[in-house]
C-alpha cells in the first residue's frame, strides 16, 4: 500500500491554494506504519483567507431554495457512489478499516446521509409555522466551522457539512490529521461538481493552531465539533469569548443492560459487536455490559468465544474484522488502560495485547469481567475494544449503574418484554437507545446528554442545529394569507 499522494494546499474559495505556512504533517498508515503522505499545517492568517470567502459567499447560497442546495448534495452523494471502491481504499489506508468495513461504513453511511439531507433541504419547512399574530421562520445561522475526527473521517465531516449546508450555511472545515485524505477527496468532488466559490472551505493543520482560529473567530458564527471532551471544553470557552452558537458531541461509556429474560447468546454476541466494531474507537460503543450477577460466568464465556472470533489484520488482508488503531499513540492509550484494570482487579478474560503482530498499532479484543462499576475502565472511555462486564443485582439497579457516568450518548436494553425494555430505555439518561439491538440510524437525531455533548446532528434536527428561530410579528388580526 504505498504513499498515497501529498496534499499540500488547502481548500479556499472555490481553488485549491497555498498555505501561508511551508511547515507539513506527515501521515502514516497505522497497519503497517509506512509515511502514506503529508499534508500542510495551516495558519491562522488561512482561517481567515476561508472565513472571508465564507462569509462572501454566504448570501447567495442562503438564498437559494432548499431543492437547489439539495441537489449539489445529491450530485456529491452520486459521485461517492461511482467512486466507492476507490475512496473507501483510501480511508482503509488512512485509518486501517478493514475494506468491506470501509465500503459499507466509511463510505456507505456518510453517501446515505447526503441523500437524505438533499431531499430534506428539498422539503425542509422553514417559514411555514404560525403562532398567534407571528409568522416563524428558520434561517440559516451563517459560517459554521466544522471541527471533525479521525474515527469516522468522511461521515463526521457529512454529518456537520451535509447538514449546514442542507440549511443554508457556508462552512470552514478542519478535517482530523490523523486520517485527512478523505476530506481532500471530498473537496475534490465538491470542485468538480460546480459547488459555488467559498461555500466549503477546508483548511488543514493542528487544532491548537486551526482549531483555536476557527473557535475563536468573530466572523464564524456556530462551531460545530466532535472529539474529545477536553477538546470540547476547549473550544467552548474559545467560542464563548464572541458568544457564538456551539454543538459538540463527545465521548461515551454506554452501557448494555441484558435482563435475566433476554436470550444471551444473542444479546451478549450482538454486545460484542457494538463494542468492538471500528476496533473500538467509536463514541456510541457500548463498553459497559450489565449482566445480573448469578449469570455473569455465563455471559463473561459467551463475550470471550464471540470476541475471539475478532480477528485482527491489516484492511486487505482475508478475514479480518478488526484493523489497527490510527497511532501509536492511541495503542498505548488503550494498553494503559488493560494495565490499569488489571491493578484495580478486574478478571482479565481475554487479552487484546497478546497478538503476536510486531508491526502496526494493533490491540485485539479485550474483555474483562467483574469490573467494579467504579472501576477506571467502567468510568473513562477507553475508544479501544475493551469491553467490561459488570454484574448487577436488580433492574434498578442495572439502570442505576448504567447512569453512573459523566457520559450519556447511547445504550440498550435486551429483553423479551419489549414494554419492559421501554420502561428501561425511559430511565436511562442518553441521547440514543436501543431495545434488543443497537445502530446509528441515519435517519433520527444523534447527539448525547451530560458531558456527551450539546445539540443534535443527523436527520430533520440535523438541519435545524444550523438554523436561528426568528419571530416575524404579523399586523394584529392579519394573518399569513391575508398579508
Amino acid at each position: 500500500m504505498g504513499n498515497v499522494a501529498n496534499r499540500n494546499q488547502i481548500y479556499i474559495n472555490g481553488a485549491w491554494v497555498d498555505s501561508e505556512s511551508t511547515e507539513l504533517i506527515e501521515v502514516f498508515n497505522p497497519s503497517t506504519e509506512e509515511l502514506l503522505g503529508t499534508i500542510v499545517s495551516g495558519t491562522p492568517g488561512d482561517v481567515d483567507r476561508a472565513v472571508e470567502a465564507a462569509v462572501a459567499a454566504f448570501p447567495a447560497w442562503s438564498a437559494l431554495p432548499g431543492a437547489e442546495r439539495g441537489a449539489y448534495l445529491k450530485k456529491t452523494q452520486e459521485l461517492l457512489m461511482a467512486r466507492l471502491p476507490e475512496l473507501a481504499a483510501l480511508v482503509s489506508q488512512d485509518l486501517g478499516s478493514p475494506d468491506w468495513m470501509a465500503q459499507r461504513v466509511q463510505i456507505g453511511l456518510p453517501m446515505t446521509n447526503l441523500g437524505i439531507f438533499a431531499d430534506l433541504a428539498a422539503n425542509f419547512s422553514f417559514d411555514d409555522e404560525e403562532i398567534g399574530n407571528s409568522l416563524i421562520v428558520r434561517e440559516p445561522v451563517g459560517v459554521v466551522g466544522a471541527i471533525t475526527p479521525w474515527n469516522y473521517p468522511l461521515h463526521q465531516i457529512v454529518l456537520k457539512v451535509g447538514g449546514a449546508l442542507a440549511a443554508g450555511c457556508t462552512v470552514v472545515l478542519k478535517a482530523s490529521v490523523e486520517a485527512p485524505f478523505i476530506s481532500y477527496a471530498l473537496a475534490d468532488i465538491f470542485d468538480e461538481i460546480g459547488l459555488p466559490a467559498g461555500v466549503f472551505n477546508l483548511v488543514s493543520g493542528r487544532g491548537s493552531v486551526i482549531g483555536e482560529a476557527i473557535s475563536s473567530h468573530p466572523d464564524i458564527d456556530m462551531i460545530s465539533f466532535t472529539g474529545s471532551n477536553g477538546a470540547g471544553k476547549r473550544v467552548s470557552i474559545v467560542a464563548a469569548e464572541t458568544v457564538k452558537k456551539v454543538s459538540l458531541e463527545l465521548g461515551g461509556k454506554s452501557a448494555m443492560i441484558i435482563l435475566d429474560d433476554a436470550d444471551f447468546q444473542t444479546a451478549v454476541a450482538d454486545g460484542v459487536a457494538k463494542c468492538m466494531g471500528n476496533t473500538g474507537q467509536t463514541c456510541s460503543a457500548l463498553t459497559r455490559m450489565l449482566v445480573p450477577h448469578d449469570r455473569i460466568d455465563e455471559a463473561t464465556a459467551i463475550a470471550k468465544a464471540v470476541a475471539e472470533q475478532f480477528t485482527i489484520g491489516a484492511p486487505d488482508e482475508e478475514g479480518v474484522r478488526m484493523g489497527p488503531l490510527v497511532s501509536g499513540g492511541q495503542r498505548e492509550i488503550v494498553e494503559s488502560y488493560i494495565e490499569k484494570g488489571v491493578a484495580e482487579g478486574a478478571t482479565l478474560v481475554l487479552d487484546g495485547r497478546e497478538h503476536g503482530r510486531e508491526t502496526g498499532h494493533y490491540v485485539g479484543a479485550t474483555v474483562f469481567s467483574n469490573v467494579d462499576e467504579n472501576m477506571t475502565i467502567a468510568q473513562e472511555e477507553i475508544f479501544g475494544p475493551v469491553l467490561c462486564v459488570i454484574p448487577y443485582d436488580s433492574v434498578d439497579d442495572a439502570i442505576k449503574i448504567a447512569n453512573d457516568s459523566h457520559y450519556g450518548l447511547a445504550g440498550s436494553v435486551w429483553t423479551s418484554d419489549v414494554q419492559k425494555g421501554l420502561d428501561v430505555a425511559r430511565q436511562v439518561r442518553t441521547g440514543t437507545y436501543g431495545i434488543n439491538w443497537y445502530a446509528f440510524d441515519p435517519c433520527s437525531p444523534f447527539g448525547g446528554y451530560k458531558q456527551s455533548g450539546v445539540g443534535r446532528e443527523n436527520g430533520h434536527e440535523g438541519i435545524e442545529e444550523y438554523c436561528e428561530a426568528k419571530s416575524v410579528l404579523l399586523p394584529m388580526g392579519v394573518t399569513l394569507d391575508e398579508a
